[in-house]
Parts: C-alpha cells; structure tokens; sequence
C-alpha cells in the first residue's frame, strides 16, 4: 500500500520539525516547506494526501494556499495553522474550504486526531466513486429538481470538510436525513451521530445533559454520567432546533466549541472532546441574532457552511416520485401492491402548499392508504380541502399552541376532536359515527388506533 504523505507549510522551522516528527511517528512521511512559493513547488513534484499550513506566510497566506490546492488538487484536504484565540481566522479558513484547524501553540493529541480523519476521508475516497456508493445521497433525497441537485451537491461537498454546518428549513423539509447524510458522507461515518432536540430539555438540565456530570455533582447524581458531547466524542453531534438554547447555555456551547474541549457538572478538570457540530432550527437565525434573542459570536461559529432545505412546494417535480416511494414503503411489511395515484391526484397534490412540507405529504398518503378502495388513490382520498381548512379553522386555538407544534400533531388534535364529538352525538356507534364523518367504518377503526381512541 502506498504510505501516506503530507505537506507542511510554515515559515518557522521549530514547528515544521515538530509537526513533521509527530508525522513519522505516525508513520506518515511528509515534506516542509517555508512559504507559499516552495509549497506550490512541491505540489508540482509530489502527491499529498494532505496540507497543513499557516495562516501567515512571508509570501501570502494560508487562503491563498487553500485556493490554490482547492483549483488544482481539489481531493486533497487542507488543514489550516491559526494563533491562539484567532476565530476569525479559523472561520474565514473554513469557508474557504478548509478541512479542519488547530491553533498554536499545538497540541498534539488534536493534531493526530486531525491527521487520521484527513486521513480516512482519502481512503474512502475510492469507494465513493463506484456506481452504488455514489447513489447513497440521492437514495436517501429523492428527487430529480434543480433544487435537490443543489442540497445533494452542496451535501457531498461539506462532507469533505470537519467545518460546522447550519442546515436551515421549514419543519418537515428534512433537516435531520441532511444531517446524516452529511455524516454517513464524511470521515466520521464509522464514529457515533448523536442528534439532540434543544428544545425538549429542560433549561435546568442542560449543562449535565450536555456536558455531564460527576458522581455527588447534586441531588440524584448518584454516579458519573456523560453527557450529549463526551457521547459523540469523535463523530457528529446534530443540534436540532438549536434557536431554542437559553442565551446562558449559548455562552458554554461556544466556549466548548473554541476550546474543544468540556467540563462536566461537579468536576475541576477539562476533557478533550472531538466533536463535529451540526446544527438546524426552522426558525430564522438571521433575524433572531438581529433581536438579539441569539448570540452572533455563536452564530457566525455554527453558520460557517450553510445548507437550505427547499420546502416541498418548491419541488412540484418531485411529488410524484416521493408520493410512490412512501405509499411503496407503507404497503411493503404488508406484501401487497401499492394504489398509484390518479392523475387527478397527483394535480392535487402538485398545487398544494404543503405547510408541514414532506412529512405532511406522509401523513395524508397514510389517511388515503386507508380510504383508497381498487387500485388507485383517487383525488378525494387525499381529503386536502379539509387539511387546507384545518390551517385556516380555530385561529384563537391555534394561537393558544407552542409555536413549535408541528403542524401534524396540530392536524391530529383537530382529527381527534372530531372523532370524539362523532362519537358522542352516536352514543358511541361506530358505524353510525363514520357514516355522520363521512367515512368508511374500516377508515374509522384505523383512524381510532392510530389517534389511541377505545
């Protein structure tokens, strides 16, 4: 097998010879270089599977350099040098392009963790190229508009990179499979995926579930326990509707995220933790950094690549080939044949504005599962008037629920509220309360089940 070789770029020798000593004890060899002049040289004579340079250079600097090798070498990744407390620097870097960073002075545990995920993410680069591993991303996101060919583009791209990731979208658009995706793409594929939903954790709870904590740490800490980040600690850590964060747990999160590192409750001690943070929120960050309700030190930390979701009413294209994949998935633990979808159907659902986006479009296959009679899914199985209305209906109701609701549960309180009042006037006659809803008794009994109606 070929041995690994890296390119070191900077202009003070005491760390060239450091960086390139912790190399061979590796087993990496690796070439050094002064400045931006002798590195372009050296890319000309050798191949890398590897650069790490400085950020300052006597003839130019490290963007530069992450330019050049992103035009000329763009499989090989670039890992960037900063001075100590330079955020900025590392930001600029990773948008740039860059595959990770480390700061000086060095430390030497983060830089060979950074050497074997760069590492890994060329060996697996072969494999990438074979028919059944390139289809892996647009397996998973279907669809054949320009809009999706961008996400699984931009997916394939930041998978590259150890730099954090927004994902931005609308609730249901599918935030999270971009999350996974991104990790199942990326170097840390075989480390843990550990996804956190910000907003169902208790404010008081959210530095031990986070962080951990120590044996006597407080009442009830009868051992030690690790928290979200020690749990993912050399894979991905997926912050879901992180807009949700109290302004005092943004604070830690980002001195976590500068220092890499973490304290848990009741101890004295930092451990080291590897960690790559991907982050998403249906609401718009932008704006709340602009209230103020979100730290722009935070956001400019979590935001360096962002990757947009489309909502599916952007994507009338797609409908019919999502629609068919779902109803295949629903009928197959059932050995049967899938209904198709007449063409008034399909019309149907091209014109509707999806407001819970692709897991609405599941739920509505899954109520016209249970109506469609034959072989086809006819338009008024799809019961998108009384969706539309139910968006419309109760305002003052609607107004009363946490603005995290997700439109589905809303719809499914609106569904059982009225299964619950059919009932009532029909003494509880089934038959009788289907016929005054306007559906079949087989449709009811599902329904019923479903919503955990005896």
């Amino acid at each position: 097998m070929q041995k690994h070789r890296v390119l070191i770029v900077d202009d003070e020798a005491d760390i060239r010879e450091l960086l390139s000593l912790t190399l061979e004890r590796m087993g990496v060899d690796s070439d050094c270089a002064g400045n931006e002049f002798e590195a372009t040289q050296y890319l000309l004579k050798h191949a890398y599977h590897l650069c790490l340079t400085d950020m300052r250079l006597p003839d130019g600097d490290g963007l530069k350099l992450i330019e050049h090798i992103s035009a000329h070498f763009p499989a090989m990744p670039v890992a960037v040098i900063t001075a100590h407390g330079s955020a900025d620097n590392a930001v600029a870097a990773l948008k740039a392009g860059a595959f990770d960073y480390v700061s000086k002075p060095v430390q030497l545990q983060q830089l060979r963790t950074l050497v074997r995920h760069a590492l890994k993410l060329v060996a697996v680069e072969k494999p990438r190229k074979s028919a059944k591993t390139q289809s892996s991303v647009a397996r998973e996101l279907l669809g054949v508009s320009p809009l999706i060919e961008a996400v699984r583009r931009m997916i394939d791209k930041v998978a590259r990179s150890q730099a954090p990731v927004y994902i931005s979208g609308e609730s249901g658009s599918g935030k999270e499979m971009a999350a996974r995706l991104i990790h199942q793409r990326g170097a840390r594929a075989d480390s843990p995926f550990v996804a956190v939903n910000c907003g169902a954790i208790p404010e008081n709870l959210m530095e031990s579930e986070f962080f951990g904590y120590k044996k006597g740490a407080f009442t009830g800490a009868e051992t030690d326990r690790d928290g979200f980040f020690q749990a993912a600690n050399g894979g991905t850590l997926f912050l879901d509707e992180v807009a949700e964060l109290p302004l005092a747990m943004q604070v830690k999160l980002l001195r976590v995220i500068q220092e890499k590192s973490v304290r848990a409750v009741g101890s004295t001690e930092e451990v080291a933790v590897d960690v790559r943070i991907i982050s998403a929120t249906h609401q718009n960050l932008h704006e709340l950094v602009s209230a103020m309700q979100f730290r722009q030190d935070l956001f400019y930390r979590l935001a360096v690549i962002e990757v947009k979701m489309p909502a599916l009413r952007e994507l009338p294209e797609d409908i019919a080939l999502l629609a068919s994949t779902t109803l295949d998935r629903m009928t197959s633990p059932l050995r049967v044949s899938p209904p198709q979808l007449s063409f008034g159907a399909l019309k149907a659902l091209q014109s509707y504005p999806f407001p819970g986006n692709v897991r609405e479009l599941q739920n509505i296959l899954e109520r016209a599962l249970t109506l469609a009679s034959g072989d086809y899914i006819k338009a008024e199985d799809l019961q998108l008037t009384a969706a539309r209305d139910a968006n419309t209906i109760d305002k003052q109701d609607l107004a009363g629920l946490r603005a995290s609701v997700p439109l589905p549960d809303y719809l499914e309180r609106i569904e059982k509220k009225a299964i619950l009042e059919a009932l009532e006037k029909t003494r509880y006659n089934r038959t009788a309360a289907a016929r005054l809803l306007g559906i079949t008794f087989r449709a009811l009994r599902y329904r019923m089940e479903r919503l955990g109606i005896n």
